[in-house]
């Protein structure tokens, strides 16, 4: 049996590029650092969290009920103004679903090293953002249980089918694969971890039920064989859904003939403010969660400055977007559409809304162009959150915005959103929260199979920097 190898790394330059992990790490000192937080007992903080998180979800309990027994009318839609925060913060929890899927799979496949340590949190972050955005269209008809059952094509007597002409049919096929697909690639990547916490677990309950989830994983040579091109092939299936997926929700709006809506830049418009969003609230949640599950040394600075430079990358293609628009706004020569993007919000009742997206969408990612920026955890984690609040302007925009102004003035009406409307926002969060502090919990919030694998790459790689210690006997 080979004897364990450790890994010293020599001293850097300050100015050097931070390394992938830290310290002279070996496969027991992963296994050990990695499984603390799933073993240990929960402390002070992450029950006065879990408290706050649960009242969270209290709220949408409230919100909900409160919905289906008054109807839709409990919420500030009105006519014209027939999407609101429901609609808003659908697309919101759906762009921010996206970051996991282009994590996990497209840095996958162009076999990105910096992905093995982000992964796993950045997947789990899409499925509980996945959930969170399903609620608002399934309550959004009214009367879930007589309408949401309209939009699956199951065989009827009656032969009434959905119109899948209509986008917001398509909706129902992108998401529900997209999750699937997710759910898949997130539990397939957890089977071998799930492995290692049934073995080295000292309670007969938790190793059975680590055990039932591992589906008989014992890390055999045909085991590893079939989990390769399975990881591989899901990865492939992930792939085109990041750019399919937000695409056919931008469709929603573009195949419209609403002034701020028609538009043809939508698409890739929506696909990058999806990543965009999706990477800032992996960075907002990974920044205290390295420091209080202490994931410093596979956390590094590397990996948050390098999603910071993704940031910074999909920032500027969301304000090209917005160039865009206002642009073909003026090209046009449409006095609807000019209307719109040079007076109605630029200087409408929603003005604040607007210069307050334009502040935290074009402005602050640009703070990521200086280095000193990228490596300070605070203006990171300030900045990440403004880039979730601006991208939640963008869409009160383009729907309440474009919605509460359209041909006729004697259609025209303001929109002010209720508190069922508040806590059922605020009850998503509380939900999105209450099932991440769950995860990180009961399972490794990173990768400790991939991580230790990418280790010994990189004590072969590395070699001339790095000296390889302890024998490599047989």
């Amino acid at each position: 049996m080979a004897s364990t190898s450790s890994v010293t790394v020599s001293k850097r330059d300050p100015l050097e590029t931070p390394p992938l992990i830290e310290g002279a790490q070996t496969d027991s000192s992963l296994n050990s650092s990695l499984f603390a937080h799933v073993w240990a007992i929960p402390g002070r903080g992450w029950w006065t969290l879990f408290a706050i998180a649960l009242a969270g979800l209290g709220l949408l309990g409230v919100g909900l009920t409160v919905t289906l027994y008054k109807g839709i009318g409990a919420w500030g839609n009105n006519i014209p103004v027939g999407w609101a925060y429901d609609i808003i913060n659908f697309v919101w929890w759906i762009g921010i679903g996206h970051a996991g899927t282009l994590i996990s799979a497209i840095l996958l496949l162009l076999q990105q090293k910096w992905r093995t340590s982000i992964n796993r949190f950045a997947e789990a972050m899409t499925l509980f953002a996945v959930m969170c955005a399903l609620l608002f269209p399934l309550f959004h008809t009214g009367r879930p249980w007589f309408a949401a059952y309209w939009l699956l094509p199951y065989p009827s007597v009656q032969g009434i089918w959905p119109q899948f002409k209509s986008p917001l049919v398509w909706d129902v096929f992108a998401v529900s694969t997209y999750f699937t697909i997710s759910l898949l690639f997130w539990f397939l990547g957890l089977i071998p971890d799930l492995a290692a916490l049934r073995d080295s677990s000292q309670s007969p309950v938790k190793r059975r039920v680590y055990g039932i989830f591992a589906l008989g994983w014992r890390g055999s040579g045909r085991h590893w064989a079939e989990y390769k091109w399975s990881y591989l092939l899901l990865a492939g299936l992930s792939t085109p859904l990041v750019l399919s997926v937000h695409t056919i929700v931008s469709f929603d709006f573009a195949v419209s003939v609403l002034p701020g809506w028609h538009t043809t830049v939508f698409p890739p418009y929506f696909v990058a403010g999806a990543v965009f969003s999706g990477f800032a609230m992996v960075v907002s949640w990974m920044i205290p969660a390295r420091q209080f599950l202490g994931l410093k040394h596979v956390v590094t600075l590397r990996h948050i400055e390098n999603m910071c430079k993704v940031i910074l990358a999909t920032g500027l293609l969301v304000t090209y977007g917005y160039v865009m628009e206002h642009f073909i706004a003026w090209y046009s020569g449409n006095p609807y559409e000019s209307d719109m993007f040079f007076k109605v919000r630029q200087r409408g009742p929603f003005a604040p809304i607007y210069w307050l997206m334009i502040f935290c969408n074009v402005v602050v990612p640009q703070i990521f162009w200086f280095k000193k920026a990228r490596t300070n955890l605070l203006v990171i984690w300030v900045a990440a959150l403004l880039v979730n609040v601006g991208m939640w302007c963008e869409r009160f925009n383009i729907i309440v915005t474009s919605l509460h102004r359209d041909f006729l003035p004697s259609k025209w009406e303001l929109y002010a959103p209720t508190w069922v409307d508040w806590s059922v926002f605020a009850g998503t969060i509380g939900l999105f929260s209450t099932l991440f502090l769950l995860f990180m919990k009961f399972v490794p919030a990173v990768a400790v199979t991939e991580v230790k694998e990418l280790r010994h790459e990189l004590a072969h790689d590395e070699h001339p920097a790095v000296s390889v210690a302890g024998g490599g006997g047989h």
